[in-house]
Formats: C-alpha cells, sequence, structure tokens
C-alpha cells in the first residue's frame, strides 16, 4: 500500500468519528499517540531489540489485547503514565488525553494501526504518510492548523538556495510541525548525496534544533522528525516547548530556516494584577535586541540574527510590514542592514498561505563578524507577486512556479547574477535613501490595472479581493490592539 492510498484509509476514518466531535487535530493527535507505541514496539522486537523506555504494562501489546471500556481505562492509563516520562516519550505524551469517546471506535482505530507493519515502510514511505495528515489537517481551516504549515514548494525553494551541507547545525525558532526540518533532510539526503557513518548520525542526533511554543504542534513535530529517522526513541527532544523570544539562543546555527507566526503580539497573553491585559509585558527585554518592540516578527528576525554563527546563513519567511513599517521597524531594518549581508529578498504572491490575507516575502541574508563595516551592498529582488495569481484549491502553488527564481538566485554562486523582468537589483545606497529605509519594493505594472481582459479568472479575482480585506482587517486589529485601554 503507498503512502497516499494509505493516507485516505486513515484519514478517512476521521469522518466517522466527527459524528461524535472529534475534530482534524484531535484525530490526528491520537493517531500520533497509537503510531509511535505501535513503532515502539516493532522496534523492541527481533532483528532490533531496541530500548524504547516504555514502562511494562503500559504499551502497545495490552492496547491491542482489549476492548470496550477496559480498552478505554488503559489508553486513558498509559496516555497519563508516559506523559511523566522523560525524554522523546514524555514530550510525545504531554499533556496527552483521550478523544476518542467511543471505546468500540477506539478499537476499530488500534486495529487498523496494527494492521500494518510501519518498520516495513521506508522512512520517505512513512514520512509521506504524515506529512499528507499534516497537510490535511492544514486544509481544514476550522483547526486553524494552517498557521503551522508553510507551503511546501516555498520550503523546497529556500532550501535548494541556502543549500544546508552536512555536519552543519539548522534551526528553526518557531518550527511548527517540522517542515523545514524535513525539507532541510530531503536535500541533505537527496539522491547522489554520500552520507558516511558519521554524518548520518550527525544528521540523525545533532543537526536540528527548534522551539515550538504549543505543545500539541511540537508533539505532531517530534512525531513527524521521527517518521524520517531524525532522533531516538530514548533520546532527548531536540525541540524545546518555549517561546524562543524569552532569553538568548541556547543553540547557535549554521542556518536558520524559519516562517515565524504572523500577528503582532506575544503567543503570550500576559496579564496585570486586575486581570487586565498588559501591554507593556508583551515586549521582550533583551541585552541582545537592537530594539525594544511589541512586534512579533522584528523579534524573530532579531532573534535570528542572535542566532547564526559568524557566516551562517538565514532564509526567513517575513510578512510586509516588516519590510516599511517605521519607528522599530526602521531602525532593525537599518540594523540589519549594517550588520548581516542582506542579499536577496523573494516577494512572494497572495493566496499560497492557509491564513487568509497574508502577504509575506522570503528575507534572505547572511551574518557577519561584529564590528565589520556596513555588510548589505545590495538587495536582488524578484517579484512573484505581481501578474501572479494563486489559489489554494484551483491553483496553488508548485514547485515549478519557483524554479526561475531559484535559476536567477544562483545557488552555486550568487554573486554571479544577471537582471531580468522579476529580478533587479538595488544598492545599498539606494535602499536606505528610500522613505523609512523601506525595502518594500515593486517595478512591475500590475496587468489588471491596464486592461480588463487581464483580469484573471472570478474564483482567482474573489480570492484575491478576499485576501485584501483579510490583509486590511489583521492590520486594523493590529492597531487597536496597541492602543491604550483607554484611549
Amino acid at each position: 500500500m503507498n503512502s497516499a492510498t494509505l493516507v485516505q484509509k486513515i484519514w478517512n476514518f476521521c469522518n466517522t468519528l466527527r459524528d461524535d466531535g472529534v475534530g482534524y487535530g484531535d484525530y490526528l493527535e491520537q493517531i500520533t499517540y497509537l503510531l509511535f507505541l505501535k513503532l515502539a514496539h516493532e522496534y523492541s522486537q527481533e532483528p532490533y531489540n531496541r530500548p524504547t523506555q516504555i514502562p511494562e504494562g503500559y504499551g502497545w501489546q495490552r492496547l491491542r489485547s482489549m476492548s470496550g471500556a477496559p480498552l478505554e481505562a488503559q489508553y486513558l492509563a498509559t496516555l497519563l503514565h508516559l506523559g511523566d516520562q522523560p525524554g522523546m516519550l514524555g514530550a510525545i505524551f504531554f499533556k496527552a488525553q483521550n478523544k476518542i469517546q467511543d471505546p468500540a471506535k477506539l478499537a476499530r482505530l488500534v486495529q487498523m494501526i496494527d494492521g500494518e507493519n510501519w518498520i516495513s515502510l521506508d522512512s520517505d514511505t512513512k514520512g509521506d504518510l504524515y506529512e499528507g495528515l499534516l497537510q490535511k489537517n492544514a486544509e481544514d481551516t476550522k483547526s486553524g492548523a494552517g498557521q503551522y504549515f508553510t507551503p511546501r514548494a516555498v520550503i523546497e525553494a529556500m532550501v535548494e538556495c541556502i543549500r544546508p551541507e552536512p555536519m552543519k547545525v539548522i534551526a528553526d525558532p518557531a518550527c511548527g510541525t517540522g517542515g523545514f526540518f524535513l525539507g532541510a533532510y530531503k536535500w541533505l539526503t537527496r539522491p547522489g548525496a554520500r552520507l558516511d557513518k558519521r554524518q548520518k548520525e550527525f544528521l540523525r542526533d545533532k543537526t536540528f534544533y527548534g522551539n515550538e511554543i504549543v505543545a500539541g504542534t511540537r508533539r505532531l513535530c517530534l512525531m513527524n522528525m521521527y517518521l524520517h529517522n531524525i532522533g531516538e526513541l530514548n533520546g532527548e527532544p531536540s525541540v524545546d516547548r518555549s517561546d524562543a523570544l524569552i532569553s538568548e539562543p541556547r543553540v547557535h546555527a549554521d542556518y536558520v530556516l524559519a516562517n515565524p507566526p504572523f500577528g503582532k503580539k506575544s503567543s503570550m497573553t500576559i496579564t496585570n494584577e486586575d486581570g487586565e491585559e498588559d501591554l507593556d509585558a508583551l515586549t521582550y527585554e533583551r541585552q541582545d535586541f537592537w530594539e525594544t518592540t511589541s512586534n512579533k516578527q522584528l523579534n524573530f528576525l532579531q532573534h535570528i540574527v542572535s542566532m547564526l554563527k559568524v557566516d551562517g546563513k538565514a532564509a526567513v519567511v517575513l510578512p510586509d510590514n516588516v519590510l516599511f513599517e517605521g519607528g522599530a521597524g526602521e531602525k532593525i531594518r537599518r540594523k540589519l542592514l549594517e550588520t548581516c549581508d542582506v542579499h536577496t529578498i523573494l516577494r512572494l504572491p497572495t493566496g499560497i498561505f492557509y491564513a487568509q490575507g497574508v502577504k509575506a516575502n522570503v528575507v534572505f541574508f547572511d551574518n557577519a563578524p561584529k564590528g565589520a563595516k556596513t555588510q548589505t551592498k545590495g538587495i536582488w529582488f524578484y517579484d512573484l507577486r505581481t501578474n501572479k495569481h494563486f489559489t489554494l484549491k484551483t491553483r496553488s502553488l508548485k514547485t515549478e512556479d519557483l524554479q526561475d527564481f531559484i535559476k536567477c538566485y544562483n545557488p552555486e554562486n550568487r554573486h554571479d547574477r544577471i537582471e531580468s523582468e522579476r529580478f533587479k537589483f538595488y544598492s545599498y545606497d539606494e535602499l536606505v535613501a528610500r522613505d523609512k529605509a523601506s525595502l518594500d519594493v515593486f517595478w512591475l505594472k500590475d496587468a489588471s490595472l491596464e486592461s480588463l481582459e487581464d483580469l484573471p479568472p472570478p474564483a482567482v479575482l474573489q480570492q484575491e479581493i478576499i485576501d485584501h480585506l483579510e490583509a486590511a482587517l489583521a492590520a486594523f486589529r493590529d492597531v487597536a490592539a496597541a492602543l491604550p485601554a483607554t484611549y
């Protein structure tokens, strides 16, 4: 059975559970728990005989031998007990709950997982299976999981441009379900890439480090990585369940690939003694930050700079406001241009993210030694937005849509580039002379403004209008959130 068929088989059962009020996200979590237990059981058998750290009486053998109310009780006890264990085991089952209240349906799900020999599937098949489930979860707008899902075509293009090397550390301070880690892993293990034993061990145990503040999302990330042979059953998780912005980075990386969460506020809501939201507490007081601000993306940008080793490379998805916002935004942009070599910005099209109204860019930059002169000599901009029309359903962004950008980027030698209709160079002096040192640069004409014949299809036009309205509403919400309560 191939991964697509297996995804559909497992996912179809969710439709039955939805009648009982079990949503996509909850269903995916239950599959994660059961799949982890089944894999642990398989690895504990011949010829592997690997230690699993699962206490006796709480493993897969016990679950699959039960049914009815005893199964429900045993499953609940298993979740609670395993959540108290150390390492990867405790991370996967942290605060785990049983959301399947019908014992008969729980038994059917156990039987479905038990019916497959998961170890016999190669890592690509297992990984594709889980990635397929994650994507289906992201497509369910009600679950809100789309905010953690970066379009895979964008990830692949970012990784192909950065071209991470073996024996290097790759980090993501807001890693979601691990899309960037898996994109880098696939690059490092691509056909023709021959890794020796030492490089393979480093890739499995020491390459990836991340943060994810949402416990359930971190759980999905760890499982996603584990199914791709990253990490060990009895090892420590490489993704911390913490807010990366709270303190200076614990790990310094050779590469940072990230799509930090959008929105101006912190991931946490902090209240004062009266129970009212404390807007001042939403900022981060960090000695290594250039500016103090409540803008989450600007804080993540500063944090990513502090994460990079000297000569480290970053590719970061950032919303448009980071390119043009005044105040702290302008100061941070100017400092970024001075201290790092910001060399490429990809203007992404609308309609490619599950969160509506998102206008974003990929900013590529390299770190440099402290105290050096202005690092950015100029920035190459690639406009993939003007006169480009995408929607998630009828015209989704594909890998081939980014091939011209990758060719223009010229990963083999990014210092040897040629301008084209969509690829243009602006010098450092030109950029800092712009109002607020804005990097919100466009030069192509919007064809739809000149001729009705060039308008996109109605469905695409409708979605673009929705995206623009959503973006405007998000901007208004950010302004309202920043105003004092007594304004």
